[in-house]
Parts: C-alpha cells; structure tokens; sequence
C-alpha cells in the first residue's frame, strides 16, 4: 500500500482528499505544518507528498526545498493561486506537479497515481545490486560501493532510466520526468546531463556503460562492461 502525506492546513480541503485517496487503497496521513511534514519525512518512508503553498508557519517552496536536500520522493504543490510564475518556481525548485485550487479531488487523486505509476522501478531490471543500487538515502546510486554524488536533476534521470530499462525515452520526455519544462533549445541540456552521469560513472570504471544513445529516439538504460 503506497503512503501519501498531505500538508494542507484546511481540514476541509485534507478531509476530501483523505476520502478519496483512501478509497483508491492509499495509505494517508495528514499534517497542517510545514515543519511538522519535514519531520515527518525524516523520520518515516512516503511515497508521495502533497503540499500546499500556503502553510500558517512555513512557504510550501521552503518546504519542499528542504525535503529536496535530503529526499528526492514525488511532491504535487496544493495552492490557491495560479500564476503562472507560481508554476514555474514550484517545478523548478523540485515539485512534480502543481494543482491549483478549487481542483476535482478524483483529478488529484488521478495524478497521484500516474507520478507513482511513472517513479515506481521495475519488478526486474536485470541489474546487479552489487554494481549499480539505489543508495539507502533515496536521492543517489551506489556504483560499486561507491556513491556517484548525483545532483538532483541527474539523480531523476538515472532513476527514471533505471526504473524502465527496457524504453527509451525523448529528451522532453526525460525533461519531463525531471520537472522542467521543454522550453524550445532547453531539450538539448539533458545531453549534458547525461555527459555528466557518464563522467561519474567512468571515475569509478572507464568500461562500463549505463545510459545507452538511441541516435533519433533518445535515451534508454543499459549496463554494459
């Protein structure tokens, strides 16, 4: 049973979502802090957050910037408002999705379950745990023993290819997966992100092969010595 943590601060609003989501078969729990909510993920597993922007004693960004520090789990930002820079800054800073109230509570809960569905790994990636794994903080991989030191939009794409080895995904695709938007030229950036995994993973061992280069398609994943 996956495990979802609402920060919402309006009982109104966390008692619907509860309802719905827990007859969908999730496992909810409910918080009106910010700062309760980073506790929280400290010191329990979820697999999925939704924030609201406006908390009473911390900004939902903060929030989720320090969750980012430590935790790479999918967040869906909960707010009244619907600028668009609003939109912007929540992807940017690490959010997965954004729903702007009022919202329909089975669309959310649709959602929910498509980002779990997109992050879930594979029941098999035919991959040795003792060459390459997810390293126990959940925002990195271990090569070897050795932790790669991933920045947070490398870690989201290693793990999304990780995660289906057998697709190969577009760069907007891969963009997508990472939060950001496929702003015209922007596309061409994830090759550079992969350069820079590519790089890491050759620190450790010159030989072995990752991510391969579909030429025309994109990316897939693939471990090769």
């Amino acid at each position: 049973m996956k495990k979802i943590l609402i920060v919402e601060d309006e009982s109104a609003i966390a008692d619907t979502l509860i309802y719905i989501l827990e007859a969908e078969g999730f496992e909810v729990s409910w918080v009106m802090l910010g700062s309760v909510a980073i506790d929280f993920i400290a010191k329990r597993d979820f697999d999925l957050v939704i924030l609201d922007v406006g908390l009473p004693d911390m900004n939902g960004f903060e929030v989720c910037k320090i969750i980012r520090l430590t935790n790479q789990l999918p967040i869906i930002f909960l707010t009244a408002r619907g600028e668009e820079i609003d939109r912007i800054v929540g992807l940017e800073i690490g959010g997965d999705d954004y729903v702007t109230k009022p919202f329909s509570p089975r669309e959310v809960a649709a959602r929910v379950k498509t980002i779990l569905k997109r992050v879930t790994p594979a029941i098999s990636n035919d991959v040795d745990p003792t060459i390459l794994s997810r390293a126990p903080s959940g925002c990195d991989f271990i090569l070897m023993g050795q932790a790669l030191a991933l920045t947070a939009i490398e870690f989201k794409l290693l793990n999304h290819l990780y995660s289906q080895p057998h697709l190969v995904f577009s760069r907007e695709q891969l963009l997508q997966a990472c939060g950001q938007f496929c702003d015209i030229g922007y596309e061409r950036n994830i090759d550079t992100h992969i350069k820079t995994i590519r790089n890491k993973i050759k620190k450790h061992d010159a030989t072995l092969q990752v991510i391969k280069t579909h030429r025309g398609f994109g990316y897939g994943f693939g471990l090769k010595q």
